[in-house]
Order: structure tokens, then sequence, then C-alpha cells
């Protein structure tokens, strides 16, 4: 892990979409933080140890979701597959796929293994998951202004967590789509999907993969901060929504925040690779994209 010192930072852009504004003064206190996201190996020893079961690889429960085709209440998980040609931006159905057998240990389907993925960020795991885990290992999810503090890496109002540009001087700094996303690829690294952890330049903090590789799970309720900020003054560790203020109409479950994108952000899809960026995301759901860190706080941590 590495020790962040906290401070004062803006938190939000102004320039980008509308759930990152306004962009607000916030101050961190310190926290210890991992340096890249938990990986498929990581994970595994904390399931060896506990026998734990996630979300993905439990039938889902009929009762929760009202009109499920008997035929779909098998264990799964969404797992993205490009299309064939260009397609409409607006359906992500187009290229999200419930996949019966799919979870941690296959992340494309029954079938598929993490053998040789073992450095890999752990992918199809809930939010739930990622907090069973973290309280094993002993830590917590980061709140939203944690990460985004983290992310930015000492840099002031920088818009990428590397600096001004995508790409400084061509370089790629991390995995995120090159092409027309959902149908081109063109990805100069090589990586099609998720990549080992590491496999891209560190912030300012030594932190790696705070942008793309994979969407990170956070602590906190998803609403629009300007509901929650000020502008007139620094908030100390703010949080975000309440529960209840998290839900939308079209399910029946809150939503928690998500950051830094993922391989599948884009120029013309989701530019969302940056440390201002967030997304909402229900807590019944896990993907082929998105995954997590943890923190540790010094109230829960001793430190040396």
């Amino acid at each position: 892990m590495a020790f962040i010192s906290g401070g004062d930072f803006r938190m939000g852009s102004e320039r980008f979409y509308p759930e990152e504004k306004p962009c607000r003064r916030v101050r961190v206190s310190p926290f210890w933080i991992d340096e890249t996201p938990v990986t498929n190996a990581e994970f595994a020893r904390f399931v060896a140890e506990t026998d734990y079961v996630t979300f993905a690889e439990t039938a889902p429960d009929p009762r929760d979701y009202p009109g499920l085709l008997p035929e779909m209440a098998k264990p799964g998980s969404a797992v993205f597959r490009k299309t064939s040609r260009p397609v409409p931006t607006n359906n992500p159905l187009q290229w999200w796929a419930f996949t019966i057998g799919a979870d941690w240990r296959h992340p494309f389907g029954s079938g598929s293994s993490i053998e040789k993925l073992e450095l890999h960020p752990v992918v199809h795991v809930t939010v739930a998951d990622a907090e069973a885990y973290a309280a094993w290992a002993g830590k917590s999810l980061p709140t939203e202004a944690e990460w985004e503090f983290a992310a930015r890496g000492g840099l002031i109002d920088a818009e990428y967590a590397w600096g001004d540009e995508l790409t400084p001087g061509g370089k790629i700094m991390a995995n995120t789509w090159f092409g027309q996303f959902p149908h081109k690829n063109n990805s100069p690294h090589g990586w099609k999907r998720t990549s080992p952890v590491r496999s891209f330049p560190a912030n300012g903090y030594g932190l790696y993969d705070m942008i793309g590789n994979v969407w990170e799970w956070t602590a906190d309720w998803y609403g629009q901060p300007g509901a929650q900020s000020s502008s007139c003054c620094t908030a100390d560790n703010p949080r975000g929504a309440s529960r209840e203020a998290s839900y939308d109409s079209r399910s029946n479950f809150p939503r928690r925040v998500l950051k830094g994108g993922s391989h599948l952000c884009a120029p013309n899809y989701c530019q969302r690779y940056r440390p201002a960026a967030r997304h909402p995301e229900t807590i019944d759901t896990s993907t082929s994209h998105i995954g997590f860190r943890c923190v540790k706080r010094p109230a829960e941590n001793e430190l040396a």
C-alpha cells in the first residue's frame, strides 16, 4: 500500500460530464491505499481461506427481478462482446451480454479461466464481494473523495492522472480503448481486455491503474455532487448521497459510485479515463470490467 498524507484539492470537473460538476474544495485525511487493483491471485487467496461465494456464482432470486425468465435464473455475469460493425452508442445492450457461468474464475463464461491472468484485476465482483474481501484483509473501500485525491497523484487541476494530455508525447499512460468503440480496438499495447497490474506508468503517488483497466467500486452512494456541496467552503472528508437517494427508476437496487474508467473507455464513448469522472452502478451488478482496490485509515491501522 502507499501512504497518502491527505490535504485539500479541487474535486470534480467543469469540462466533461454533468455529474462531475460542480468543482468544489475538499479536504481528505491521511490514509493508505493499495498500489494496484486487487488481482485474481489475491482474490483467490481470500476465497481459499474463507470459502466465499460471490454474487455472480449465485443464482438470482426471482423475487428481486420481476419477470425474470426461468432460463435466466442461473449464476452468471455481464461480459463485454465487441460488435462486428459500427452501432449507435446509446444502447449498451448491443455489447453487453448476461453470460451464464461467467464469474471471477471464468471471466468470459463457462470454459474460460484465470490461468495466465493471475496478475490481472479481479472482475465480476459486486460491491458486496469487494467489501467482503476488504473486511478479510482488514481494510475498507475508499470514499469517492479519497479515491479521486489519490488518483490525481498530487497534480493540481490536471484533467488526467498524469497531466493535461491523454497521450503526452504519444506515450500510452493507461489501458483504454483505442479506436471506434465498440467494434474496432486498435490497441497498440496488445491488451484487448484487462491488462496485468503495473503494466502502465504509476502516478505521482506511486499508484498503478487508477485510470483505465477496470472501474473501481467506492464506499459512496451515488448522487449529484451539487446536492451535497458548497462552493463557499472546504468539505472535510465528504461522503456521497444517502442510500435512499441513490436509487433510480430503472432498478430495485441502490447505486454506488464507480471511479477510474476501464479498458472500454474511448474518445467516442465514455471519456471517463480521468480522476474526476464518476459513474453510478447498481449494487447487484458484476461485469467483466469492474474491480476494486482497498484503503486503510489511521484509525484502522497503526502507522509506523
